[in-house]
């Protein structure tokens, strides 16, 4: 199977996050038979009920190659064109998962041990399964991690601030709103003053980014509020906690924030003969915490598509993943 079936294969499993069982018994399989006939062993190291890890290693990792199982909702069948392969997760990241394993492959097939692949659960929600490989760490000294980075090896990611923002009100007829308190109202008063919260800006990564992803509230046109809340995510730069503290004082006295998830920026070092980039998203590297070695950040496909209906990588650029994949490995074992 080469890298463009193998894409289309692992595309036409839906794994929704928390339904990533399916993928990881098929990457299992489709390991096993490799591992057998190398000397190199597959695990599924479990994560929760139905939830688990995919780790495969030949010999004592050194350098292990990682990425995500699940996905964002909705399941998009494959479909290809003579260009690109489409569907969810095409470029988040089911190209990148058969870049590695096409890249592993060919390196062990050629003796090279140390490697490993690891593949875990969670990333699109709370990074669950790279939480529980950092509490399991087997000794790796690098971690090369797979996102759509169009094939550059980032030196800097942006983290993430994601909080709720939660009003409490009393209910009225909308015709005699003064006997009532608007929680909707008490919303916008704070969101209003969210979005004015000077945010700090970063010479490599630029300025931190704010969004207001999600509002909800009220029960009715003619019901005054009694409960509204909104969820905002915020692109950091740094560690976050200047601007969580910014924008807990700005909603102070008329909503509750409720902290949901915090990962800093990341910076990372270049390696000769890569082209470099800066990304804007989160990855599972926080998570990792160190314990599988010093990360590098590098994978075929667009995030600008990753998320959309239109999602789709390069079949040109999942060829050169696995070439780029390999020298990366090849690097690191060297030095």
């Amino acid at each position: 199977m080469n890298v463009f079936e193998l894409t289309q294969a692992l595309v036409d499993i839906e794994s929704i996050t928390g339904n990533e069982a399916p993928a990881g018994e098929y990457i299992a399989r489709r390991l096993s038979p490799l591992a057998a006939r190398s000397g190199g062993r597959v695990e599924r190291l479990m994560v929760e009920p139905n939830r688990f890890n995919v780790l495969a290693a030949w010999g004592h990792p050194v350098v292990t190659l990682s990425t995500h199982i699940d996905t964002v909702p909705p399941w998009i069948p494959s479909s290809e064109d003579a260009d690109y392969i489409y569907g969810r997760g095409a470029c988040d990241t089911r190209g990148i998962i058969a870049s590695m394993i096409c890249a592993v492959e060919e390196l062990v097939d050629a003796g090279t041990r140390g490697v490993a692949l690891l593949f875990v659960v969670g990333e699109e929600r709370n990074s669950a399964g790279a939480y529980h490989a950092a509490a399991n760490g087997r000794g790796s000294r690098f971690l090369i991690n797979g996102e759509p980075t169009e094939n550059k090896l980032a030196v800097g990611s942006k983290g993430a601030l994601r909080m709720e923002v939660a009003a409490s009100g009393r209910m009225a007829h909308s015709a005699y709103p003064e006997l009532g308190e608007s929680a909707i109202d008490k919303l916008l008063d704070a969101l209003q003053e969210i979005r004015r919260v000077p945010l700090p800006a970063d010479p490599v990564l630029g300025a931190s980014t704010l969004n207001i992803g999600t509002i909800a509230g009220g029960r009715a046109p003619n019901v005054i509020a009694d409960d509204a809340r909104a969820e905002v995510l915020i692109r950091l730069v740094d560690d976050g906690e200047t601007t969580r503290q910014a924008v807990h004082s700005a909603a102070q006295g008329r909503a509750e924030i409720r902290d949901i998830l915090s990962i800093p920026a990341a910076h990372f070092r270049s390696l000769p003969g890569f082209e470099t980039t800066v990304v804007a998203f989160t990855t599972d590297i926080p998570a990792f915490g160190g314990a599988w070695g010093e990360p590098f950040l590098i994978g075929p496909g667009s995030i600008h598509v990753a998320h959309t209906a239109e999602e789709r990588v390069e079949k040109r650029q999942l060829i050169e993943a696995i070439g780029l994949y390999k020298n990366l490995v090849q690097q690191l074992l060297r030095g």
